[in-house]
C-alpha cells in the first residue's frame, strides 16, 4: 500500500511553518488519541499515522530530508508493539501542563469561567438609522451576589472539598499493557463544586448570583444596517469563581418605511408623473430622507426608468460618504380621454408606431 503524504496526514502546505505543523497536530491528536476513542482501532491506526507525520515534519533536519527524496528515507517499521503516549507526556512537550486541563471541559467550578453572552433585539426608524441615535435598554441579567462574591456561602463557612482536593473531580489512573486509562468521574461530595458550603448565603439562598436589572445606553452609529449587531464589552452575565464577565449583543432591528426602500446605503423611491410631463419633460419634486429635491425629467422619458440623486441615500458606516437615491419613474396613462384630446392625439402622433 503507498505511503501516505505526511503533509496530508497533518493538513498542512509544504512550506507551512513549525508552529503551523505543530499546531496541526495537537488538533489532529486531540481527535484521534486512542484515549478519547476507547476501542476505536480506526482511531489508533489514525493516530499512529499523523504521530509518525510529526516525528518528521516537527523535526527541521528531518524534513528537510523527507522533502527531498520522500519516503524512501523514511519508511516506517514494524508497529506490532506500538503504545500510544499517554496525554500528560505527549501535551507536556508543547508546555500545556497538566493535559486535562485541555480535555476535561466538565470539571469542577472551582476554575474561573467567563460569563455567558447575553442578546438584546432593538427597533428603529429608518431616520434613527440615518441620523444614529442612544437607546437605553433594561437588560435582566444575572450578577455576582456582594455579599458572598460567588461562593453561595455565609462569609467563613466554606471550604475545600477534602475528597477532590477543590478539583471537583475524581481522576483513576489504570496502567494496562504500557497503555494509561485515566477515568474522570464527577467528585460525588461536592457535586463538581469543589468547595463545600456549610452555611448557605442568605442573600442568594446559595446560588452565588442574584438576578438584577442593568440600565445600559446604546449609541447607534449613523448608517447602521438591519440586522447589525453592537458589542458592549463586558455587559454580559457575570463569570463564575470571580471569572471576566461576558458581554452583550445588541441586534438592530430597521423597520420598513412608507416611501423608501433600503439597499445597503442605496434609496429606493418612485414617483408617478402625467403623459404630458413625460412627453415633453419637467423638474418634479421628490422626497428624500433628509428633505425634498427637484428633479429634472427629460422629454421623452419611459415609464420605470430610474434617476439617481447620488449622495441622497444612507451614510455608510464610519465615513462621510452616502449612497444614492434611486427614484423610479411611473407614468400615469389616462384611462379615460375626451373626444377631442383623442382627434389631437391621433393628430400628433400620426403614422408613429
Amino acid at each position: 500500500m503507498a505511503q501516505k503524504d505526511y503533509y496530508e496526514l497533518l493538513g498542512v502546505k509544504k512550506d507551512a511553518s513549525q508552529e503551523e505543523i505543530k499546531k496541526s497536530f495537537r488538533h489532529l491528536a486531540r481527535k484521534y488519541h486512542p484515549d478519547l476513542n476507547k476501542g476505536s482501532k480506526e482511531a489508533e491506526e489514525k493516530f499512529k499515522e499523523i504521530n509518525e507525520a510529526y516525528q518528521i515534519l516537527g523535526d527541521p533536519q528531518k524534513k528537510a530530508q523527507y522533502d527531498q527524496v520522500g519516503h524512501a528515507e523514511f519508511r516506517p517499521g514494524d508497529s506490532s508493539g506500538y503504545t500510544a503516549p499517554s496525554y500528560d507526556d505527549l501535551f507536556r512537550d508543547f508546555g500545556l501542563g497538566d493535559i486535562f486541563d485541555v480535555f476535561s471541559r466538565s470539571g469542577g467550578r472551582t476554575r474561573k469561567r467567563a460569563g455567558a453572552d447575553l442578546r438584546y433585539d432593538i427597533s428603529i426608524s429608518l431616520a434613527d438609522a440615518f441620523y444614529g441615535t442612544k437607546n437605553t435598554v433594561e437588560v435582566p441579567h444575572d450578577d455576582e451576589c456582594k455579599t458572598c462574591h460567588g461562593t453561595g456561602a455565609q462569609p467563613g463557612f466554606v471550604r475545600v472539598c477534602p475528597t477532590c482536593g477543590g478539583k471537583g473531580e475524581i481522576r483513576n489512573i489504570q496502567k494496562s499493557g504500557g497503555r494509561q486509562m485515566v477515568n474522570i468521574t464527577v467528585c460525588p461530595s461536592c457535586r463538581g463544586d469543589g468547595k463545600i458550603v456549610d452555611r448557605p448565603c442568605e442573600s442568594c439562598r446559595g446560588k452565588g448570583m442574584i438576578q438584577k436589572t442593568r440600565r445600559i445606553e446604546v449609541s447607534i452609529p449613523p448608517g447602521v444596517e438591519d440586522g447589525q449587531f453592537l458589542r458592549i464589552a463586558g455587559e454580559g452575565e457575570a463569570g463564575e469563581n470571580q471569572g471576566p464577565p461576558g458581554d452583550l449583543y445588541v441586534v438592530v432591528h430597521v423597520k420598513k418605511h412608507d416611501i423608501f426602500e433600503r439597499q445597503g446605503a442605496d434609496l429606493y423611491s418612485s414617483a408617478t408623473v402625467g403623459l404630458v410631463t413625460a412627453l415633453l419633460g419637467a423638474e418634479i419634486t421628490v422626497p428624500t430622507i433628509t428633505g425634498n429635491a427637484l428633479l429634472r425629467i427629460p422629454g421623452g422619458t419611459q415609464s420605470h426608468t430610474l434617476f439617481r440623486l447620488r449622495q441622497q441615500g444612507m451614510p455608510y458606516m464610519n465615513s462621510d460618504n452616502r449612497g444614492d437615491l434611486l427614484v423610479k419613474v411611473v407614468v400615469k396613462i389616462p384611462e379615460k380621454i375626451t373626444k377631442k384630446q383623442e382627434e389631437l392625439i391621433k393628430e400628433a402622433f400620426i403614422g408613429a408606431k
